[in-house]
């Protein structure tokens, strides 16, 4: 099985670690800057100086997780890499719209017009916006458990020829291939850091990077009078705005979107959002909301990760000549607005298991944006 991919982007190395759960590690190695190859299976961050080093990973022993740091005196780094690459993940730790909603039986699904998997209603969203054709080949970064897949692929199987599964953890890509295991023969899986391999696919028809850009590099309490290079260099690019405070800065998703751009191929892209869209229907949920926010950091299990400046991204994807669309993700899963839903959220009223799981959703998901690259 042979990977897609463009010679004049990198030179990549595959290592096979069994033909039987089909699982590849990608490593990038030296190619037009002279870098150590053996040092190259990592990413590779800059300081307010601009030179490059490794990352690393802090706690000791065998207990490494994500971390930030200050650079040189600048802005700290908040990066979930050594995280994501040694600790066991644990998704139920953390309320994902896609583990919510992984099956139509799913709880949460009361709130729900039409209770279905979120992987049938994405296949859904990308079928009525021209975004899934035919005998697609698909490259999901960031597949968690694999329930968005498994939902697509069980409600728009027909249409899809060829998945490519890409993430750091090894154990998510293992629990991805058990349950896709009724699909085996059309997925290949990949442990790789999608920075490093994303600019190095092609023929793929559409990329799907779903509740992963909170998870990238950011920058954070970067001083908007004294901001480093990399950051500055993005900015002046795509006339991004930037507050006059201490500001957190995505700079791994907005890297990515470049990735993602100057590929040409479609993507979906889902997140927290720090500039979140309400919905006309429910403006209940704006309260208490700030609309037009930088990242903020939300503190998880043995990681942080950052709210995402949606703006941002659709500023350097326009700047490419892309189409662009986003909105929120409660039009999406098709929430249906209800007198019941605006009373439960507004007055907080959890006295019945049922009515705490609908606060709890609506209090997470209307922070949600969905964003369509083509």
């Amino acid at each position: 099985m042979l990977l897609p991919y463009n010679k004049f982007t990198a030179l990549l190395k595959l290592i096979l670690y069994t033909p039987e759960k089909m699982l590849y590690r990608f490593v990038l190695m030296a190619s037009r800057h002279g870098m150590d190859p053996e040092k190259c299976s990592g990413a590779h961050t800059s300081g307010s100086s601009g030179k490059e080093r490794p990352d690393r990973c802090i706690g000791g022993g065998e207990d490494p997780s994500g971390f930030s740091e200050k650079t040189g005196g600048g802005p700290g780094l908040s990066t979930t890499r050594d995280y994501h690459r040694h600790v066991p993940v644990d998704l139920m730790r953390e309320l994902t719209i896609c583990e919510s909603f992984a099956g139509p039986d799913s709880p949460y699904a009361v709130a729900l017009e039409s209770p279905s998997s979120y992987g049938a209603m994405v296949g859904d969203f990308l079928a009525r916006n021209g975004l899934l054709r035919e005998n697609a080949i698909i490259c999901e970064a960031g597949g968690g458990y694999g329930s968005l897949m498994h939902g697509l692929l069980s409600s728009r199987g027909d249409s899809i020829a060829r998945i490519y599964m890409i993430d750091l953890s090894r154990s998510l890509l293992q629990k991805q291939r058990l349950l896709l295991s009724a699909w085996r023969e059309r997925i290949t899986s990949i442990q790789a850091d999608i920075h490093e391999i994303m600019g190095a696919f092609s023929g793929v028809d559409l990329f799907i990077i779903n509740e992963v850009l909170g998870d990238l590099n950011t920058l954070t309490a970067v001083d908007p009078a004294s901001i480093p290079r990399e950051v500055r260099e993005l900015v002046d690019a795509y006339d991004l705005d930037i507050p006059d405070r201490p500001f957190n800065f995505n700079i791994g998703a907005v890297k990515l979107v470049e990735t993602l751009c100057r590929s040409g191929v479609p993507a979906f892209l889902s997140e927290h959002s720090c500039d979140p869209i309400i919905p006309e229907s429910m403006p209940f949920l704006a309260k208490g909301l700030e609309l037009d926010a930088y990242p903020r950091e939300i503190r998880l299990y043995r990681h942080s990760e950052y709210t995402i400046r949606f703006s941002h991204l659709e500023r350097v994807a326009r700047a490419h000549g892309r189409r662009v669309s986003s909105g929120s993700l409660i039009d999406l899963v098709g929430l249906k607005p209800s007198r019941r839903l605006e009373t439960i959220f507004l007055t907080r009223a959890c006295d019945t298991d049922t009515h705490e799981i609908i606060f709890e959703l609506l209090d997470h998901i209307r922070e949600y944006r969905w964003l369509t690259i083509t």
